[in-house]
């Protein structure tokens, strides 16, 4: 039920957020996700793809530094209070959210939120315990195709 995101640290300056996009691309590797997060220095661009192992080997061989981390996909409602039904979850069984962000989905009355927690199994347990639905990579896949 965990996913595999790639992060790469990219320099704050012009194009390089274009160059690992660019490499994707021409590799045929469509991005299902991503966000980027900024400090002063660098910045991290943070990605989910169908095959990650491509991505990343591709990504290494033209000099990207990648590192993968577990993320957790969860279906939330989209209506308002959809999202305190997650946090209210994780507060409850003391799961930290170390970062999360939306994942863009065609389907009309759910959202994704990926999330990076400090304990992932921990936070899979809690969620499918209260019924909240984990969306699994094929089910994830499924509704970028629908």
């Amino acid at each position: 039920m965990k996913l595999k995101q790639l992060s790469l640290f990219l320099e704050n300056k012009p194009g390089t957020l274009s160059a690992p996009c660019r490499i994707l691309a021409e590799a045929g590797i469509n991005l299902l996700t991503l966000t980027v997060a900024d400090t002063l220095q660098f910045g991290i661009l943070r990605i989910v793809v169908r095959d990650w192992e491509k991505a990343k080997k591709i990504l290494e061989d033209h000099g990207c530094v990648v590192k993968v981390s577990d993320v957790v996909a969860i279906e939330v409602d989209d209506r308002p209070g959809g999202m305190m039904r997650i946090l209210d979850v994780l507060e409850k069984y003391r799961i930290n959210v170390e970062y999360m962000y939306a994942f863009t989905s065609k389907q009309e009355d759910k959202g994704v939120l990926v999330f990076r927690f400090d304990d992932a199994d921990g936070a899979i347990r809690a969620m499918q315990s209260n019924n909240i639905s984990v969306v699994d990579s094929v089910a994830l896949f499924k509704r970028m195709d629908a």
